[in-house]
């Protein structure tokens, strides 16, 4: 959360009670299925990808330490559980280097496997504006901003 609250030029205040217990552990929690995907170099982790196939009434009201209405339109949504890229980091040294290319095409093999799920989200903490520049990269769309304009919510359609 350091690197991210480096980043953030709006509400950095945020990340403040954010960690390792308030986002993972409430995040596997709450999913139906998980998925993370780690890259290391020798015994040294370089880098991750979490996803999840989650409830999307789990995102009501907000998630983890974040309160808002909600993170997306819930009547746009197909079905009753949606697909979330929820954390990814390639430590730095180790990027633009195809690492973040393979764990998000394999993160995306995953949730892609699971046929009901036809809606993926992405939420992208304001100042990364290289992490945004990727996915918008890999095909998703910019579908909104939540907590005045903290997070840009991307959607795969």
């Amino acid at each position: 959360m350091a690197y991210q609250k480096s980043k953030a030029y709006i509400h950095p205040e945020f990340f403040n009670n954010m960690c390792f217990e308030t986002r993972m552990i409430s995040s596997v929690k709450s999913a139906k299925a998980n998925y993370i995907i780690v890259a290391k170099d020798d015994n040294e982790i370089v880098g991750y990808a979490y996803s999840t196939i989650a409830p999307k009434k789990i995102y009501s009201g907000g998630f983890a330490t974040l309160q808002c209405d909600s993170f997306f339109d819930f009547d746009s949504v197909k079905s009753d559980d949606v697909g979330c890229l929820s954390q990814f980091f390639i430590k730095e040294g180790y990027r633009d280097k195809g690492i973040g290319t393979v764990l998000f095409n394999k993160s995306m093999e995953w949730l892609n496997s699971f046929k009901e799920i036809s809606d993926v989200f992405i939420f992208v903490p304001n100042g990364n504006d290289n992490t945004l520049k990727f996915y918008l990269g890999k095909g998703f769309k910019i579908s909104h901003q939540i907590l005045e304009g903290f997070i840009t919510v991307l959607r795969n359609n």
